[in-house]
């Protein structure tokens, strides 16, 4: 707002004692201070209002004007409540610092000028913002990207004062404000993303309004235009904006704009999955060369097409990855396969990467419910066969299973099987089946989100998937069932006691340092287990199959 408009306000008893010529400077905020130096808290643009509690004497206006001026101010605004006038040498050092100088009339509170301009200035940047938006929204459907969200979450901090961030549903950092401080902390953005889904789940309309500590954040659903028929097909897959503020007492005018900016930003999260295109065609051709037997030499010249793709200027062809994902809900309704593809496309990153354009760099098919990813590694960082580059795991999953068991619900299961790295297309189909097997071995734990790799393929677990269910049950109720009971009525701990006694390899001292125990304690829990259980726990045989028993319980 301008200057001048503050003038004609009338409710505000203002009274002009100097500046006429400067009405047409821009208000950009107000400070209230009685500080003899106030500049360290200033930006610029700003009415100072001030009840003259610095001024000591008349050798104190020059000193003060100046500090202002050099801070940027548009206008100085003095209360007559103290001194009853202003003081002719404030007037000027102002005049001689053409700094605009106002009067306050002692009927009018600071606090009312201040709320009227802080609601004129916030309603003026909203309506310039929301042009923008509406601006930016047709450049983007019409063309270039033009600097993707980040331009818009810039305007936010900037002209809003509001710090902003677009996450991925696993809590991944696609885009920040450069002007919001700091990047949002890797722990609070999987903590957002899990109240999102969770909120998702439910069928809770957004804004989500959510408390980390004492820090509010409202979440908005980025969607796509299109929309879903079932919100499982597109929970995992839809971005969401943070903001951090509490959005429960917002005007319609600034709900409107949040909402303005997650369509801008859901056309640049269609765009990113149009671009995917081609990745996806080349992962699909190579598992179908894969699949129906093609040769090796077929499927080589397959993968030297697809590595310039993912890996532009590596030069040579690299090492190769297969990770297999499958989606699963109740009732067999919503296909897993488009979630599962979604899912890998976006867990597959780094989690340390911000944008979208990393993801740029996997290749993923699906087929019915199961989603397939060539990984491509450098020759350089393959050379460890695995053990230190590529994709493992016992990590891949860590830091998104809190956001990703949010979205699943009581109803959807994640499970992942990760191969080692082969050198070449003789290798690709053994990599496969070796991602396959390793997803039933993780299918058959519990929890909703589980992922196995190769190295685990090499001991006993890699029978445990063939063990029909019905007998997986039946070993299990036999050995196990007597010790649950017992725990039920007694609250004896038998099956922690069991599990550690077995994972210190049947060490009494150790075992029982670790359970906070004697050794005499853990030597009668130990007996109880035996006779519930009729088996010996000093046999080998025994160990493995109340080893079995609790790994398939």
């Amino acid at each position: 707002m301008r200057l001048r408009a503050l003038l004609d306000t009338h409710a505000l008893g203002l009274r002009l004692l100097g500046g006429e010529d400067e009405l047409d400077r821009t208000v950009r905020g107000v400070m209230t201070t009685d500080l003899r130096d106030p500049s360290r808290y200033l930006a610029g643009g700003e009415l100072v209002l001030t009840g003259l509690a610095w001024r000591r004497d008349a050798a104190d206006s020059e000193p003060f004007v100046r500090l202002l001026v050099q801070a940027g101010v548009a206008a100085l605004a003095a209360g007559e409540a103290e001194l009853g006038d202003v003081p002719e040498d404030l007037v000027v050092a102002c005049a001689r610092h053409r700094l605009p100088l106002f009067a306050v009339h002692e009927s009018v509170a600071f606090a009312t000028i201040t709320e009227h301009v802080v609601r004129q200035v916030s309603g003026e940047r909203a309506g310039d913002l929301a042009a923008v938006v509406d601006r930016h929204r047709r450049m983007m459907t019409s063309g270039p990207a033009g600097g993707g969200p980040d331009v818009v979450l810039d305007l936010l901090g900037s002209d809003l004062d509001l710090r902003a961030w677009v996450l991925s549903p696993a809590g991944r950092l696609i885009a920040g404000s450069k002007v919001s401080g700091p990047a949002l902390p890797a722990d609070a953005c999987a903590a957002l993303a899990a109240e999102h889904l969770a909120a998702t789940r439910t069928g809770r309309r957004g804004p989500h309004r959510v408390l980390l500590g004492t820090t509010p954040y409202s979440l908005f659903p980025v969607r796509s235009p299109q929309g879903a028929r079932d919100v499982r097909e597109t929970v995992l897959s839809d971005w969401l904006l943070a903001v951090e503020a509490d959005a429960g007492d917002w005007p319609e005018e600034r709900l409107d704009l949040l909402q303005g900016v997650t369509q801008l930003i859901a056309v640049e999260r269609d765009r990113r999955d149009a671009a995917r295109t081609v990745r996806r065609r080349l992962a699909q051709e190579v598992l179908e060369l894969v699949q129906t037997g093609a040769a090796p030499t077929e499927i080589a010249a397959r993968l030297r097409v697809a590595a310039p793709v993912l890996l532009p200027g590596l030069g040579a062809a690299p090492h190769w990855q297969v990770v297999v994902a499958r989606v699963e809900w109740d009732g067999g309704e919503v296909p897993g396969g488009p979630v599962a593809q979604c899912l890998l496309e976006e867990i597959l990153v780094d989690p340390l990467a911000s944008g979208p354009e990393p993801s740029d760099r996997i290749a993923v098919a699906h087929t019915g419910d199961e989603a397939v990813a060539l990984v491509p590694l450098p020759a350089v960082a393959a050379e460890h066969d695995g053990s230190e580059a590529g994709v493992h795991a016992d990590v891949l999953l860590a830091s998104v299973r809190t956001p990703l068991a949010a979205g699943l619900g009581d109803d959807g299961r994640v499970t992942v099987g990760v191969s080692a790295a082969v050198h070449s297309a003789e290798g690709l189909r053994g990599a496969l089946e070796e991602a396959r097997h390793a997803r039933r071995v993780a299918a058959a734990r519990p929890g909703r989100v589980c992922a196995a790799g190769h190295q685990e393929l090499a001991s006993h677990v890699l029978l445990l998937p063939f063990v029909p269910d019905d007998v997986r049950r039946a070993f299990t109720a036999r050995l196990l069932d007597p010790l649950r009971d017992y725990d039920r009525r007694h609250r004896a701990e038998l099956i922690p006691t069991l599990e550690a006694f077995l994972d210190c390899d049947g060490s009494w001292t150790r075992c029982a340092t670790r359970l906070h125990l004697h050794v005499n304690t853990l030597r009668y829990r130990v007996g109880r287990i035996e006779q519930l259980t009729g088996r010996d726990l000093s046999r080998l045989e025994d160990k493995l199959d109340f080893f079995l028993a609790l790994r398939m319980s």
